[in-house]
């Protein structure tokens, strides 16, 4: 099993090249980021685990740009994003951005995208909360036009884009979709993506049968299927779970923190990573 990080790297925590480094010379698989543009003051969404939200929301860096650090001074680690707020982005930039850093990290890079929770930020963004999830599945279309082999027009409910040359292209395009299980997810998934990232992982016995089920009936290759949980606090017994349940990748929670903080989680995990590019 696959063993990779996620955490919330901030202008207060340990920096994106020295945890790469650190990640990369430890046999992690990879690092995934979070994605918020801004935390509006004035607020009324409440923070889905409940209490006051975490002072790190708000100070959180933009993915694409600390990956492209981690990118630069790494050569195996797998690098994704957990999840970015497709809604929130242009399109024809976002497909840039993403086909970029695939591109000159040799392939390394998996999108894992999500419908966000945060009703204000999004609505700073010009977003419609009612339609965001058919707002993702029009732009994901779109972006999948625009890095097809041939030049491909794209002509949606929310936007378009004319047949146009776009270089470079995803090396893999790896997409895994972050949100609660359910029939709606779950189509989404089927249609336009690689597979899954179950926040915190908990449910997968009940849920995981529904979405291989709903995936065959897509027709989908039953053995392409990625299910990563995400933001997991492991121990043996879950992970030996996980493994019962076919997954090979597991993506374990850092805490938004200094350098000896962090690395000190890094040594506690280390028992979780073996010596083959973090396998267990």
């Amino acid at each position: 099993m696959r063993i990779s990080v996620t955490i919330f790297l901030t202008d207060e925590t340990i920096t994106p090249t020295r945890l790469a480094r650190e990640l990369e010379a430890r046999g992690f698989a990879g690092l995934y980021l979070p994605e918020h543009t801004h935390i509006p003051v004035e607020r009324v969404t409440p923070y889905p685990a409940g209490g006051d939200l975490p002072r790190e929301y708000g100070r959180t860096l933009d993915p694409f740009v600390a990956l492209g650090q981690a990118a630069a001074v790494t050569e195996r680690l797998g690098l994704g994003t957990g999840i970015t707020l497709v809604a929130q982005h242009d399109p024809i930039d976002l497909a840039k951005q993403i086909a970029t850093l695939d591109h000159l990290s040799g392939g390394r890079f998996t999108l894992g995208l999500g419908f966000g929770w945060n009703v204000e930020e999004a609505a700073d963004h010009g977003v419609e909360w009612r339609t965001r999830r058919e707002l993702v599945r029009d732009r994901m279309a779109l972006m999948q036009a625009l890095w097809a082999d041939e030049p491909t027009a794209y002509e949606g409910e929310f936007g378009s884009v004319r047949a146009s040359h776009a270089f470079p292209k995803p090396v893999q395009r790896r997409t895994l979709v972050g949100g609660a299980a359910g029939p709606k997810l779950f189509s989404h998934i089927c249609e336009y993506a690689d597979g899954w990232l179950p926040i915190g992982g908990r449910g997968l016995t009940e849920s995981l049968p529904v979405l291989r089920t709903a995936w065959a009936d897509a027709g989908r290759d039953p053995a392409a299927l990625q299910v990563v949980p995400y933001a997991v606090f492991p121990n043996p017994g879950k992970l030996a779970h996980y493994a019962d349940l076919g997954i090979e990748e597991v993506v374990v929670q850092l805490p938004p923190a200094g350098e000896g903080e962090v690395l000190k989680a890094l040594d506690e995990y280390a028992r979780y990573v073996g010596g083959g590019g973090g396998e267990v």
